[in-house]
């Protein structure tokens, strides 16, 4: 049975959210789900994760899984919403407590706050199969963007998060906090090593001035023409041309807020006693 694929774009973050599904009336998984955030107000809405929702509804959906491939820094996670609202189980890589310990001690979060990720329900490993109703996936270790980045391939498609972008566009920074841009390299070939055919889903597109936004790609094509990451390029040069270009970059504008909820699966900080949740803003420190 082949994997169905509802892609859904968030043009205020450049995202891209799926809903995988096995057939109507039958099992799915979302992908990397966004909660709107109004930086100017601090107030987030659920108008994204409605759109997931409606479509989960009218295809008359059960959700087993809403998973993340890492924890973001461009927007802010829907998962605890969607588990909410829909039931299923947030899954992230197993590597998610060194994100985790690392965010804790910059935003000096609550004693109470665990870096051990039960946040989530399942913390994936490397290679690990699990079955999204009649369809099998498999957890694939990328980081590199993150210490704990996850791809995940159902059938001939992968999901791979921040690693590769269109070939247009190349591939994600590496200079946030715990990020390897050799590491990177090497979660791509191994992602780049996968049949000339498999299908590859962007968690993200930027598009050059005159191109619309896409997300769907081979690894073929990546091979031949991503700018970055096409064959011939080699590690050490990758390396320099990613950290010279990462010096070059200002941070995410959402990246302090939407770590903040990320590592806590979605979930906002515990409100304080008037009842109100806060974020913290590290000054001077990234």
């Amino acid at each position: 049975m082949s994997a169905q694929i509802e892609p859904f774009y968030d043009p205020a973050t450049h995202t891209i959210s799926y809903v995988v599904y096995d057939q109507p009336g039958g099992h799915a998984a979302i992908i990397d789900p966004v909660l709107d955030y109004d930086a100017k107000a601090g107030r987030t809405g659920t108008a994204s994760a409605e759109r997931l929702r409606d479509f989960v509804e009218a295809q008359r959906l059960t959700v087993d899984w809403i998973l993340e491939t890492h924890a973001h820094a461009d927007h802010l996670s829907a998962a605890a919403w969607l588990r909410e609202t829909l039931g299923g189980r947030i899954a992230i890589g197993a590597k998610i407590p060194e994100v985790q310990c690392i965010f804790k001690g910059i935003f000096h979060l609550e004693d109470e706050f665990r870096t051990d990720g039960s946040q989530f329900d399942l913390l994936l490993q490397d290679g690990q199969r699990f079955m999204i109703g009649a369809l099998e996936a498999r957890a694939l270790f990328v980081p590199g963007h993150t210490p704990a980045d996850m791809a995940y391939q159902i059938g001939d498609a992968v999901f791979v998060g921040d690693t590769l972008f269109m070939p247009d566009v190349g591939s994600a920074r590496c200079d946030f906090p715990g990020g390897n841009a050799a590491t990177l390299y090497r979660s791509v070939r191994r992602l780049l090593d996968l049949p000339a055919e498999t299908r590859l889903f962007m968690c993200h597109d930027y598009p050059p001035e005159g191109r619309a936004p896409r997300w769907e790609t081979t690894v073929a094509e990546q091979r031949a023409h991503n700018i970055h990451l096409h064959d011939g390029i080699g590690e050490a040069d990758f390396a320099a041309m990613r950290e010279a270009r990462d010096a070059t970059l200002e941070m995410p504008l959402l990246i302090l807020p939407s770590v903040q909820i990320n590592i806590r699966a979605g979930q906002l900080p515990p409100a304080e006693s008037n009842g109100i949740a806060y974020l913290k803003i590290p000054l001077n420190l990234l």
